[in-house]
C-alpha cells in the first residue's frame, strides 16, 4: 500500500468515526414533576408544556404515562428520549404478559429496570436526556422512586425534578404527612404546581394529576389553575435592585 492510499484509508476510518452521533444538547424538554405519597396510593403531577429553547413551543405534552398495571411513569427533559423509554418499556411490559403466568411487574422493579437504562446510556456517553419519576402501588406497598439521566436513583415519600427540587421539595418537606388524604394531597401538589408557574419559565398553566391506587390508576384531563399576578414584587420587580436598569 502506497502513501496515497493509506492517506485514503485513515481518512475513511476517520470520517466513520465522525459519524457517531451524540446528543449533545435536548431540543424540546419538558419541567418539573412532583410526586408525593398519599394515605391510599400515590400522586403525581406535571404540566403540559414543551420548550424549544427558551420558547414555549407546545402546551399539549402529556408527560405522565401508565406502566403495566400498577405504575405510572414522568419525564422531565428531551420529549423524543422518553418516547424512546416508553418504547422499552412497552417492549418489557409486552414480554412480561407474554409469560401468562399471572404476575406482573411492579413499580419497584420498574424503578429499577430504568436505573440500569439510565446508567447503561450514561456509561455509553449517549444518555437519555430525561429525569424520572415512576410511582406505583402493588400489594398495598407503596413505592415512589425517581432516576436522573446518568442513573443516579432513591426512594422517596415526595420526589420532584428539574425546577421542583429546588422549589417544590421545601414546602413539601414543610407540609406534605403520610395521613395526606386525596384532596389535602392535590391541593398540596397544586400548591407547588403553582409556585413552579410564578418562578419557572418552562412552566405552563396547564397540568394533569396521575392518581394510583391498589384498584388501579387515573390521570386527570388536563386544567388551569387560579393564579393571582398582583403582586408588587411582579409588577416592578426591580425596585431596590443594586445596577438595575
Amino acid at each position: 500500500m502506497n502513501f496515497a492510499d493509506s492517506a485514503s484509508a485513515m481518512k475513511n476510518l476517520l470520517g466513520s468515526e465522525g459519524d457517531s452521533q451524540r446528543t449533545l444538547y435536548p431540543y424540546v424538554t419538558g419541567t418539573s414533576v412532583v410526586a408525593i405519597k398519599y394515605k391510599d396510593g400515590i400522586l403525581i403531577a406535571a404540566d403540559m408544556g414543551g420548550s424549544y429553547g427558551s420558547t414555549l413551543r407546545y402546551k399539549t405534552v402529556e408527560r405522565l404515562k401508565p406502566v403495566g398495571k400498577h405504575s405510572v411513569i414522568g419525564a422531565s427533559g428531551e420529549i423524543s428520549d422518553f418516547q424512546e423509554i416508553m418504547r422499552y418499556l412497552d417492549e418489557l411490559i409486552l414480554y412480561d404478559n407474554m409469560w401468562d403466568d399471572g404476575n406482573s411487574l411492579g413499580p419497584k422493579e420498574v424503578h429499577n429496570y430504568l436505573t440500569r437504562v439510565m446508567y447503561n446510556r450514561r456509561n455509553k456517553f449517549n444518555p437519555l436526556w430525561n429525569s424520572l419519576v415512576l410511582g406505583g402501588v402493588k400489594n398495598g406497598q407503596k413505592y415512589l422512586g425517581t432516576v436522573s439521566m446518568i442513573g443516579v436513583q432513591y426512594e422517596d415519600s415526595h420526589v420532584a425534578t428539574g425546577f421542583g427540587n429546588h422549589l417544590a421539595r421545601p414546602i413539601l418537606r414543610d407540609e406534605w404527612h403520610e395521613n395526606l388524604t386525596y384532596e389535602e394531597g392535590v391541593k398540596l401538589l397544586e400548591k407547588c404546581m403553582r409556585v413552579l408557574l410564578y418562578r419557572d419559565r418552562s412552566a405552563v398553566n396547564k397540568l394533569q394529576i396521575a392518581k394510583i391506587t391498589e384498584e388501579g390508576f387515573t390521570i386527570s384531563q388536563p386544567y388551569s389553575l387560579k393564579t393571582f399576578w398582583d403582586f408588587a414584587a411582579f409588577k416592578n420587580p426591580t425596585v431596590g435592585a443594586e445596577g438595575s436598569w
